[in-house]
């Protein structure tokens, strides 16, 4: 009956949650004017699935998790987030327009435990100036490479170059194309994915954007490898549902997209799906393998950052984290599992 109870509060929660997602980018937030230090509390998730001790699902082994809050109002909202080569320091994005940095600490079983340094500072535009509007700073894609951080924004749509270090405090350097026409973006669903591909794969280190719900003729997403020789744009296989939220790629050059639902039918879900980079050409409409799927039953949110890390004993690990839309009925979350090949 526990089990029963604790999963239909779970499902009444998530149809909540459906309703928030659905109009969250309409609600204002103040942006700060200054680098915030921010202490973060964490509450640590033993388990994925509600009610179980289970650890594999999919091609996925769970490791562990947290639940995060802070007193500071701004701290959330999460859209995407990269770790430095070490896998501990990382930078986030927030759609509100500023950046989120700091360090994951771990416990003795090598599990997350907790966030240390965590620092809030507001994105500067062209001008050097930070905007009075949330729309002019709805940033929703992050890349680390080669001494810049790059940030793909919608409403707005662009993708600007900032330096490294430097940039919590800088405006951009400059300006990337994305070949995708602005025209074909939606206002609220443009380049939701940027990842940086490995520099010895068939993209040789390109960057590649993926729209979260900008759909061609044929119901795809549009989809564009930036640079190189294989500059040229794409489509990814919309499945009905989800929508895509980040990417990252895998060592060996396949990528991985990290897919949303929320619907009153269906709730809240998300989903892994694994791109054969061989596959990844201009011209191409690709789909892939989903790796692992998750619903109401799980300890899920509206999961929209994720990135590919090496864990503590050699593996390859995913990262998740949340955006809970600065709503008191949603909860900032970071999960991690292990690829099991």
């Amino acid at each position: 009956m526990r089990d029963k109870r604790s999963r239909a509060s779970l499902s009444r929660k998530s149809l909540v949650v459906a309703a928030t997602l659905a109009v969250g980018s309409l609600v204002p937030v103040p942006i700060g004017a200054s680098t915030i230090d921010v202490p973060v509390s964490v509450r640590q998730l033993s388990g994925f699935e509600v009610g179980t001790s289970a650890k594999r699902f999919g091609k996925l082994e769970f490791i562990g998790g947290m639940v995060m809050s802070a007193p500071e109002k701004l701290f959330g909202a999460i859209s995407s987030i990269r770790f430095r080569p070490n896998g501990e320091d990382f930078v986030a994005v927030l759609d509100t327009g500023h950046w989120l940095t700091g360090r994951v600490m771990r416990d003795a079983a090598g599990a997350l435990s907790g966030l240390a340094d965590v620092r809030i500072t507001p994105m500067l535009d062209m001008g050097g100036r930070e905007p009075p509007r949330k729309m002019e700073m709805d940033a929703e894609g992050l890349a680390l490479r080669d001494g810049k951080v790059i940030v793909s924004y919608e409403q707005r749509h662009r993708i600007d170059i900032y330096s490294d270090p430097g940039f919590e405090t800088s405006k951009p350097l400059g300006r990337l194309p994305h070949l995708i026409p602005n025209n074909e973006l939606r206002h609220n669903g443009g380049m939701e994915a940027l990842a940086v591909s490995p520099a010895d794969s068939p993209l040789a280190g390109a960057l590649v954007v993926v729209a979260e719900k900008s759909i061609d003729a044929d119901g795809n997403l549009l989809a564009a490898i930036l640079e190189g020789p294989l500059k040229g744009t794409f489509a990814v296989t919309h499945h009905p549902s989800f929508d895509v939220t980040d990417g990252a790629f895998l060592p060996n050059g396949d990528l991985l997209l990290l897919e949303r639902r929320f619907n009153f039918a269906e709730g809240v879900g998300m989903r892994i799906r694994r791109i054969r980079g061989a596959d990844i050409r201009p011209g191409a409409v690709v789909d892939g393998e989903i790796l692992m799927e998750a619903g109401m039953a799980y300890q899920i949110d509206n999961m929209e950052g994720m990135d590919v890390v090496k864990g503590p004993d050699g593996s390859t690990r995913l990262i998740i984290v949340s955006d809970d839309n600065h709503s008191f009925l949603q909860r900032n979350l970071m999960l991690e599992f292990k690829l099991v090949e």
